[in-house]
């Protein structure tokens, strides 16, 4: 395998996960008879210019096809995020009806409502059929197609440049990095923004986010490669934010190289000190990942057969992708964990991938009133644990397993 960026050779495994299906393949109760498909999930460090990265083995047209079950709209706290973003980006760029906004993965139409209501026009692109008809309901138009290059020279060809350009988890998403930046050059008009949001790879190795690693995630990102990546296609970066949405992200902002109209802010600076302090490109502060992941795997392990033994029973509340990472790298099965809950009814009803744990609607943790609940997405254990905390009243506890095993009361 050669880098996705710089095409180096490569040979440094950051840590190898096994083999599992894709984190999103739901399956049928018919589909449970039949075989699936593993692929390798094994993350490579490029020597050269630290990008951490897995293999395209399973093909991103098949990810993201008309079946995708991810909506934004599922999770409050993640619309309050939206919301915010869309007011702070009026205040500071001044965009008005005049202005236009484009996002790519647009998925159900979560953020670009929030500017449609403030009469800004917006555009979404969307790979995904069904998430795209979700957003085609609240009055947002969405292209579907993938972006890059091509889709980027058409829109550009129909005057349909973007003010605003943004995408918020994307930019680890796809697997022609290069072609992907190389597009939002051409569709961004001149004296525009770029804004993307992607969880910070700094944030994964300190907090052994090693459940973030799954096959829709072709890339890891430092701010110091993807600095690199956008330079290369004529972009450069004016500022970063580190904000705390998905175990901790960063917010960056790019600019047409040689634009004045926005000038560099002292954090792209500060956030390239930290980074490099850290290590970021040093290939030692790589290493060690796999036995931390470890350490949690048989923590976990351990505490289900305990409670197990005990005839304690235990529930998973998020039937999120990272979640179905950890429970396929332990080989956790529905016989340590009897159900998982989702608010998303394009879950509910369904199995998860290789684990096989049933996906059933909240209803059912009041009527079999579980030991534990343990939440897979811990990012939102906050929102989780008030919106279940009627749990206390037969004395349940939550349980989260990353950054460490923790048993919350």
């Amino acid at each position: 395998m050669n880098c996705r960026f710089c095409k180096t050779n490569l040979t440094d495994v950051f840590i190898d996960l096994g083999n599992s299906p894709a984190s999103n393949s739901f399956l049928t109760k018919e589909q449970l008879n039949e075989p699936e498909t593993f692929f390798p999930l094994k993350v490579f460090t490029c020597p050269q210019c630290f990008l951490v990265q897995v293999d395209e083995f399973k093909k991103s047209e098949a990810i993201f096809n008309n079946e995708y079950v991810y909506f934004s709209s599922f999770s409050s706290s993640w619309l309050a995020h939206a919301k915010h973003y869309a007011d702070k980006m009026q205040d500071r760029f001044g965009f008005d009806e005049n202005s236009f906004i484009v996002e790519i993965a647009s998925n159900d139409g979560y953020l670009l409502q929030y500017f449609k209501e403030k009469n800004i026009p917006v555009l979404g692109i969307e790979p995904s059929a069904n998430t795209a008809e979700a957003a085609a309901k609240k009055g947002i138009e969405s292209v579907v197609d993938f972006f890059g290059v091509r889709l980027a020279t058409e829109l550009a060809g129909q005057q349909r440049k973007a003010d605003l350009l943004l995408g918020n988890n994307v930019l680890a998403h796809v697997p022609d990095i290069k072609d992907f930046v190389g597009g939002m050059k051409i569709i961004l008009k001149q004296g525009g923004v770029i804004t993307m949001e992607f969880p910070h790879l700094l944030q994964l190795i300190q907090n052994n986010q090693f459940d973030t690693i799954y096959h829709e995630h072709f890339s890891y990102l430092s701010f110091f490669t993807v600095k690199q990546i956008f330079e290369s296609q004529g972009l450069d970066m004016f500022d970063v934010e580190e904000i705390s949405t998905h175990g901790g992200s960063l917010r960056i902002y790019a600019k047409h190289a040689g634009d004045d109209k926005h000038p560099a802010s002292p954090n792209v600076q500060h956030l390239l000190d930290k980074e490099l302090a850290f290590g970021i490109s040093n290939l030692d502060r790589y290493k060690n990942f796999q036995e931390k992941a470890f350490k949690i795997k048989t923590d976990l392990i351990q505490f289900l057969i305990q409670q197990k033994t005990k005839g304690k029973k235990v529930a998973a509340y998020g039937a999120a992708a990272k979640g179905n990472t950890l429970l396929n790298y332990c080989g956790i099965k529905s016989d340590l964990i009897n159900f998982v809950v989702d608010a998303n009814p394009h879950k509910q009803n369904k199995y998860l991938p290789a684990s096989h744990i049933p996906v059933v609607t909240e209803s059912v943790i009041k009527e079999t009133k579980p030991d534990y609940v343990f939440i897979l997405p811990w990012n939102i254990k906050e929102e989780v644990s008030q919106q279940l905390s009627y749990i206390k009243d037969w004395g349940g506890k939550f349980v989260v397993a990353i950054p460490g095993l923790q048993i919350i009361d």
